[in-house]
């Protein structure tokens, strides 16, 4: 331990002297001269060679762990995100479809999905265009929930691992802007119908990236934490009968 804690360059220059004693301890242990300079070279030769290996191969492990620190981090982040905000805003805009009896049926998650069920619902959402209108729900409802919820989503914005997730960045960016939106009207009645089509496509885009985010941390709940899965898989926000209690 105390020789990992002597400055670099002195550590280096013991390395070097510890090479020359056990190189000369050679020589005149076994007088080869050609021998132990073939292999001194043969050394030097291949050293390049294994610094390069050992230097990618421990780069590549350290980079994969602290990717894998990363994501445990950010999932943890998206997780207290659905907790506080997206589950019961998705709740929420569900009443803002007219008819959303097809788009619940197809994002109706249980425990029996697998990855394919997950890559069709997602294709859905992109094949698919959703059509909200901001007449069908309470716009003023909406509006509360979002200020009261904001303070959470700034806090989330501090988390300097969400840099590294553009798809979830840009979700909270798009109900930020939506409550920006709500908040900037003094009244949310009454509004012209270009104004209201306005709205609708505000909560468009952000439910958009809320049901394909939604998405993916189900998957990830199901893969990796199956008892909060079963929760989530229970209170599904898109099944209008969800409930708690396991029956």
């Amino acid at each position: 331990m105390r020789f990992l804690r002597l400055p670099k360059d002195r550590i280096v220059w013991l390395l070097l002297l510890v090479s020359l004693i056990l190189y000369l301890a050679d020589y005149f242990l076994f007088p080869r001269a050609e021998e132990i300079g073939f292999g001194f070279m043969s050394n030097v030769a291949f050293l390049p060679v294994y610094v390069l290996f050992v230097t990618l191969m421990i780069e590549r492990v350290l980079k994969e762990r602290e990717r894998e620190a990363m994501i445990k981090k950010l999932n943890m982040v998206i997780g207290i995100f659905f907790s506080e905000v997206g589950s019961p805003l998705l709740r929420d805009l569900h009443d803002f479809y007219p008819d959303g009896e097809e788009l619940s049926k197809k994002l109706r998650v249980t425990v029996r999905w697998r990855e394919e069920d997950y890559r069709a619902a997602r294709e859905f959402l992109k094949d698919h265009e959703i059509r909200p209108d901001s007449r069908s729900g309470d716009l003023v409802a909406l509006r509360t929930f979002l200020s009261e919820r904001k303070g959470v989503m700034l806090s989330l914005m501090e988390n300097p691992n969400l840099l590294e997730h553009d798809s979830f960045t840009d979700l909270l960016w798009a109900v930020f802007h939506l409550i920006e939106e709500l908040q900037a009207r003094r009244a949310l009645t009454g509004l012209p119908a270009s104004d209201m089509d306005h709205l609708s496509g505000d909560i468009k885009r952000a439910h958009t990236y809320l049901l394909m985010e939604w998405l993916s941390y189900m998957a990830h709940l199901q893969k990796d934490y199956p008892y909060l899965f079963s929760l989530a898989v229970r209170m599904n926000p898109m099944n209008p009968e969800a409930h708690a209690e396991v029956t």
